[in-house]
Order: structure tokens, then C-alpha cells, then sequence
């Protein structure tokens, strides 16, 4: 009986070495060996930073995009009507002396001869903001430095005037304006006088965008607003001289085709300019920047954003 029980054990364990055999792995059969990969710490943050510096390049992070102080902003491509940056650009708002651009295409679409002497009246006076003015009552200059001087240095009543000397007067004018605005497709836009003063001066971003690109169809609107300083000499022989609002026409660092810059309590700081950046020429919508030299300060980050990220390649 012992015999037969020592007999059955050794199958037993025959068979189980069998099974084991049977059931080894083909790559150990193969006399190749498994190795558990071991990383150390130190390698998968390696790693793990270069997966996230690829994703980088491959999608811009959120960083890339400028932080604008102003409450609406818009950057478009003039060639190709391509939107580079946009903020709240359907949100209604005055527009200040932006307002001056519209004044200076109703003035010279009409064709009024610009060596035409234009006397400054007492209807020309601001009674809304009560700014000042070194263009006294009965002051006389030719409409093209009305023009020259409304534009450049944003000077109200030289714009007032202009308005005032308009066939039909004040009110005709403004009607002029607002059939310009609607010829221009600019549907959220309203004027109510040539200076902007009034905070009923309304638009849009996304609608001074139309105003910059037809304005810049006027080789004069286009002189006369990037021109640095000039002077002119009434006609009582008194000579003034004036400066542009935007600073950066001066820059040389900047490539501006076309410049307005507006203020009113309501409207805050704003600008407008045509500008070749990286060698594409955008158009700059900058509206309700708080603070005197946040709009500048806006203009230059779109640029450096512009230079460092797009250049001529496409975005989006």
C-alpha cells in the first residue's frame, strides 16, 4: 500500500512539472528575458515637460494674445478684412473725436473749395464740454487748414466751423454724416454733430473698422492726420502752431497711414489708426481706454503681440 502511494505522488509531480513547462512564456522559450522598465522621478518630469513644451508650439497658449486695458478693441487686416484681435466690438459707445473722421469725408466729398476762407463764430463755441480753443471768434483760416487742424491736433471748433460753412448749414451736414454712415455700412452708427462732443456720437468697434478703411481712401484724410505738428497763419497774420494728439506719428518705430484719437468723460480714450505691423497693414480699433496713456499703451502691446506672433503667416 505504501509502495502504490509513493507511486501515485511521483506522477503527480511529474504531471505538474509537465504543466509548468507547457505553460512557460514563447519569449523566455526563446531565451529572451522580460524587463520591467524602471523610470526615475527626475526622467518623467523630463518627459512630462517635453510633451508640454510640443503642445505649446503646436497650439498658441492663452498668453499669446495681448491683455488690452480698453473696454473694446479690434484688429483687422486691411487687405483681407481678416479679424487678428477682437473685444466687445458690437457694444454702442460714444466715440469722441473719432466723430472728425466722418466730418472730414462729408467735407471733402462735397467738393468745397479748401483755399476758401473760413471765419470761426460764436456758434462755433463748445457749450457741452466748455473746452477752449486758441482758434478765437473771427478767427479766419482756409478750409484746408480747418480740415488740417480738426484732424491733426482734434481742434473743435476748426471741425464746428467746418460743419457751420456747409451748404445747408449745421443740420444739413449732419444729415450728410449720417447718410455717409449708412453708405459705409456702418448700421450701429449715429451722429448728432461734426466735433464729437457729444456723448450722442455712437458706434461700434466693429463699425469705425468701415470708417478707418473708407477715410483711408483720402490722400488728405491720410496726410493730414499722421502730419506731426504744423503751423498755420490766420488772416489777421497771426501764426499758430499745433500738434498731432497721437504721439506715436512721431515715433519711428511705428508705420502709421492714418491717426484719430477722441476724448469725452463718456467715451474715454480712444484711437483709431491704419498701421503697417510686420509688414501687414491692419487697421486699430481701440475704444473707452481709462487712464491718459492707456490706448498708447494698448497700440504698442498690439504691435509687439503682432511682431512676436503673426507676422505675415495666417492666424486662426
Amino acid at each position: 500500500m505504501e509502495f502504490k502511494r509513493n507511486v501515485w505522488r511521483m506522477v503527480v509531480c511529474a504531471t505538474s512539472v509537465i504543466a509548468l513547462i507547457s505553460l512557460a512564456p514563447v519569449d523566455a522559450a526563446d531565451g529572451k528575458k522580460r524587463v520591467q522598465a524602471k523610470y526615475s522621478k527626475s526622467s518623467v518630469k523630463k518627459s512630462a515637460h517635453k510633451h508640454r513644451a510640443l503642445r505649446r508650439v503646436a497650439v498658441p497658449s492663452a498668453d499669446a494674445v495681448p491683455e488690452l486695458k480698453s473696454a473694446a478693441a479690434l484688429v483687422v487686416d486691411l487687405d483681407d478684412g481678416r479679424m487678428l484681435y477682437a473685444k466687445n466690438t458690437q457694444s454702442v459707445a460714444p466715440i469722441a473725436s473719432i466723430t472728425k473722421l466722418m466730418t472730414a469725408m462729408v467735407v471733402l466729398d462735397a467738393n468745397l473749395p479748401l483755399e476758401e476762407t473760413i471765419y470761426v463764430d460764436s456758434a462755433d463755441l463748445d457749450f457741452v464740454k466748455h473746452t477752449n480753443s486758441r482758434l478765437g471768434v473771427g478767427t479766419g483760416l482756409p478750409r484746408r487748414d480747418m480740415l488740417r487742424l480738426a484732424l491733426m491736433s482734434s481742434e473743435n471748433r476748426a471741425a464746428a466751423s467746418l460743419g457751420r460753412a456747409y451748404p445747408g448749414g449745421g443740420e444739413a451736414f449732419v444729415a450728410a454724416m449720417n447718410r455717409k454712415a449708412v453708405e459705409l455700412g456702418m448700421w450701429n452708427t449715429r451722429f448728432v454733430d461734426p466735433t464729437g462732443l457729444s456723448s450722442e456720437n455712437v458706434s461700434t468697434a466693429g463699425d469705425l473698422v468701415k470708417m478707418v478703411r473708407g477715410a483711408y481712401q483720402y490722400p488728405l484724410i491720410r496726410e493730414f492726420t499722421t502730419t506731426p505738428a504744423h503751423e498755420v497763419e490766420t488772416v489777421a497774420g497771426r501764426s499758430l502752431q499745433f500738434r498731432n494728439s497721437n504721439g506715436l506719428v512721431k515715433n519711428s518705430a511705428w508705420e502709421i497711414g492714418l491717426s484719430k484719437t477722441g476724448y469725452i468723460s463718456e467715451a474715454g480714450r480712444c484711437l483709431v489708426m491704419q498701421a503697417t505691423i510686420a509688414a501687414r497693414p491692419v487697421i486699430i480699433v481701440l475704444l473707452d481706454s481709462w487712464g491718459k496713456n492707456t490706448r498708447i499703451g494698448d497700440a504698442n502691446r498690439i504691435k509687439k503681440w503682432m511682431e512676436t506672433h503673426l507676422g505675415r503667416k495666417p492666424f486662426g
